[in-house]
Formats: structure tokens, C-alpha cells, sequence
């Protein structure tokens, strides 16, 4: 008897990278952002991917998900304010940064911090059977925010998972999955990381820098479909 092919969603998806890599294997994958998908793609849903929670998935991939306060180097905005407004804040709130007193300001990245723990939560916590999320190191103060919070399972480097000097694989970025019903990633490079680029963290501020460091990896995307579509079908036959 043939497999079915997978329902699986990407969450805070735009580049296509890892729905290609699930595509590239015969599953129906489907990309989630609040942007237009960068390849154009029919497959890609422009909305909250919290509105498509309870669709049915068999594997939910959140790869790129507003990370900024949850994260170790954002901790010291919860104590004094940044100087410049962040993006998450409101279009009305950047506009009157300035203006607006300490207290205020702090008031406003607090609550960011907690819009920013509710959506790793309701994807943490969503009724799909297999969830991956790709977050850095998270302070102590989202710890406390999330739903049923458990440690990352696993630390990784993209260039771990590339063959090619000079490919975008190899390249220096720490990357943290939370699992639930899913296995830790093998490496499936031939790197050792000694020629990995820092381009990441070197990125030029400006309009794209936030995009441009949040650009996943094809090899390491090609492992995650390989790897957890094959574990996930292989769970799905046995109980079949």
C-alpha cells in the first residue's frame, strides 16, 4: 500500500525554502506568513498561522517565528527601553516613540514580550501530533510566559548540514528546535565548521537585515524533510 503524502505547515514562512524541501518529496506542504511568499508561490497563505492550527496537520514546522523578546540578547530591553522604536510595536506607537516617557516605553516592550510567548505557545501547544520550532536561547522571563514550556531539544549550526565551501549552508547561526513527537536532526554534512561564514551576525543594519538573518538553509531544510517526513510516516504506517 503507497504512503499518503503528509499534510505538513510552515509557520512564519516566506522564502519557500523548507516547503520546497518537503514538496521536493511528494508531501502537501503549505507556507504561512503575514508576507507574500518571496517565490511567489500558490502554496503559501498570507495571515496568522494560528488561524490554521486546527486543519488537520500531520506535522507543523514553525521556522522563523518573531523571536526578538524572547531571546537572551533582547533581555536588556525589559529593564531600559531601546532608543528606537521596535518593529512589532504598533505603526501608532513608532510614530510617537520619542515622545513617549520610560515607563511608558517599557510598558510596551513587556507587552511584546507577551504577545511574543503567546504565539510560541499556541504553536508549542497546537493539536498536531508533530511540532518543531526554531527559536534562539530564550530568557528566563519568556520561559515563565510559555504554555507547558519544556527545554530545547537540540542546538545546531547550519553548516553541519552542508557539502559546499562556498553554498549557503555553511554558515555560523545557532539555531534551537523545541521538539514534540519528533526526532533530534542528524547531521548530514561533511563540514567542520572551520571555514563557516559569520554573515549572519555581520548582516548591514537596515530595512532587510531582519529578513536577511532570518533566511533558513537548503541543506539543513533537506535534512528536516528527509529526516521528520520519514519518522513521521513511518509512525503513521505503524498505527495504520
Amino acid at each position: 500500500m503507497r504512503d499518503r503524502p503528509l499534510r505538513v505547515l510552515i509557520g512564519c514562512e516566506r522564502s519557500g525554502i523548507v516547503r520546497r524541501a518537503f514538496a521536493a518529496l511528494g508531501h502537501d506542504v503549505w507556507s504561512c506568513d503575514l508576507e507574500h511568499a518571496e517565490d511567489g508561490s500558490n502554496r503559501h497563505i498570507i495571515g496568522d498561522v494560528r488561524g490554521l492550527l486546527h486543519d488537520g496537520w500531520d506535522l507543523l514546522a514553525v521556522m522563523h517565528p518573531p523571536c526578538t523578546r524572547l531571546t537572551n540578547s533582547g533581555v536588556r530591553w525589559l529593564t531600559e527601553p531601546p532608543t528606537n522604536a521596535p518593529d512589532e510595536a504598533t505603526a501608532e506607537e513608532r510614530a510617537a516613540w520619542h515622545r513617549l516617557d520610560r515607563d511608558t516605553r517599557l510598558r510596551i516592550m513587556w507587552r511584546l514580550l507577551d504577545e511574543g510567548a503567546d504565539l510560541f505557545s499556541d504553536c508549542w501547544n497546537a493539536p498536531i501530533p508533530r511540532v518543531a520550532i526554531e527559536n534562539p536561547v530564550m530568557h528566563k522571563h519568556a520561559k515563565a510566559r510559555i504554555r507547558g514550556y519544556q527545554p530545547f531539544a537540540q542546538s545546531i549550526q547550519p553548516w553541519q548540514f552542508g557539502t559546499d565551501e562556498n553554498g549557503p549552508d555553511n554558515v555560523k547561526k545557532r539555531t534551537c528546535l523545541w521538539l514534540r513527537g519528533l526526532p533530534a536532526l542528524t547531521p548530514t554534512g561533511t563540514l567542520d565548521g572551520t571555514t563557516a561564514r559569520p554573515e549572519v551576525h555581520h548582516a548591514t543594519p537596515g530595512p532587510d537585515r531582519k529578513r536577511l538573518r532570518s533566511r533558513f538553509f537548503p541543506g539543513l531544510a533537506r535534512a528536516m524533510a528527509e529526516q521528520w517526513g520519514g519518522y513521521a510516516i513511518d509512525q503513521i504506517r505503524r498505527t495504520a
